[in-house]
């Protein structure tokens, strides 16, 4: 494999295609390490209910690959756990066993035109049916035998063996949540669709879904997005919402410290009094997904300021911000916001980015592990919390005292 510089992997997460190369390296090598089912007794016509799972591809915009997934021979409930992020953080599902349920889904591909979603998605249940609320039962006739290979991407969940569909037959009726059912027929940009989808309980993932899949959106202006664009734009709506309801608001008291870890990624959210600024510092040790050749942990940053302007775009930055920009407009309050995100060789797969978004709300839903502490107490607690803090705290920013008028006239 080609010495490529760890500090651009980690930016790139294999999608970006920074290094210059036509595919990712470390990707390519996983997904020659990741075995897949046998092929022995797979024959072109699949039968099971999709849990539902759909993804849209990026490559070739705007005529791109819809990929409808069932789990051969599963049916019912049973199916649900092929396609459940809220559920595997919740049960602290390992790696392990939800790269073995993604690698059991049989992707169907369909070509679909992005800037054209009427033509095969609004004239059958293929595009409704991702949008359920249960698992659809489908069938699906493949033009030929599905390649026993696992994909793999930064940013969206393992996509299982792949080849062309023939047809793609749904058996059962798609249940749509109702606030989904009714504003897929509004005339409405997709920004207010989400907010409103959101606000009335629908799952992120499903709106998620719905605009990847063209439901969302000014009824002639629609388009089908790739699904990791999808996830992004999902996230900062949702932001930029939870921003404009906090203008105004009453900066939160005390410094707060947060903490949670799951799937060997380890997550500490600092809140502190400030207008709003969102400071996100990743940490890859040595030896992990993105560093296989590194020597030292390699450490990336992004900053936001108050108004949503941020130095650049991540996937994992956005989910995070989001879940905790809606913690705290449920409290009615602002703050600066610190969030690290430390990962471990353990994490040896990306599996996608709804383990950030799960794992940071499950930290700010219980108690803060410190309140107000004193600067060696914050130190103490991160070194023994992040292993690599020696190496990223310098670049946090919003940890440095902040200068305001008044103490600057005091000077």
């Amino acid at each position: 494999m080609p010495r490529i510089p760890p500090e651009l992997c980690t930016r790139c997460k294999g999608y970006r295609r920074l290094c210059g190369l036509p595919t990712c390296p470390i990707l390519d090598r996983l997904r020659s390490q990741v075995q897949a089912l046998s092929r022995a007794g797979w024959e072109r016509k699949v039968e099971g209910a999709s849990p539902p799972s759909a993804l849209v591809g990026e490559h070739g915009y705007p005529k791109v690959n819809l990929y409808y997934m069932v789990p051969p021979g599963v049916w019912g409930p049973e199916a649900r756990k092929f396609e459940d992020p809220q559920g595997w953080a919740m049960s602290r599902i390992p790696l392990d066993v939800i790269v073995r349920l993604r690698s059991q889904l049989i992707a169907a591909s369909v070509k679909v035109n992005a800037k054209k979603p009427y033509e095969k998605l609004y004239e059958s249940e293929v595009g409704l049916a991702p949008l359920s609320v249960r698992p659809v039962d489908s069938e699906v006739e493949l033009e030929k035998r599905p390649v026993p290979k696992v994909t793999f991407n930064g940013e969206t969940k393992p996509v299982g063996p792949t080849a062309p569909a023939k047809s793609v037959r749904v058996g059962s009726n798609p249940s749509l949540p109702r606030p989904l059912e009714r504003i897929i027929w509004d005339d409405v940009k997709a920004s207010y669709a989400i907010r409103e989808l959101y606000e009335a309980g629908v799952s992120v993932y499903t709106i998620q879904r719905a605009l990847s899949l063209g439901f969302l959106g000014r009824l002639g202006r629609r388009k089908i997005v790739p699904t990791r664009w999808a996830i992004t734009a999902v996230d900062e709506a949702l932001s930029a919402s939870h921003r404009e309801r906090l203008r105004g608001a009453r900066e939160i008291g005390d410094l707060e410290v947060y903490y949670s870890e799951y799937l060997g990624n380890r997550f500490l959210i600092i809140l502190k009094p400030g207008p709003g600024w969102v400071e996100w510092v990743e940490a890859w040790h040595p030896g992990g997904l993105w560093t296989p050749d590194a020597s030292k942990p390699t450490v990336w940053r992004v900053l936001e300021d108050p108004r949503g302007r941020r130095e650049a775009d991540d996937g994992g930055f956005s989910a995070a911000k989001q879940a905790v920009l809606e913690s705290l407009e449920k409290r009615g309050k602002i703050a600066d916001i610190v969030i690290v995100r430390e990962i471990t060789p353990s994490y040896y797969a990306p599996v996608g980015n709804w383990h950030i978004k799960e794992t940071v709300k499950r930290a700010l839903s219980r108690d803060p592990i410190l309140r107000n502490p004193s600067e060696r107490e914050l130190e103490e607690a991160a070194k023994s919390l992040i292993k690599a803090w020696a190496s990223l705290k310098h670049r946090i920013s919003l940890l440095k005292p902040r200068v305001t008028l008044e103490n600057y006239m005091e000077r």
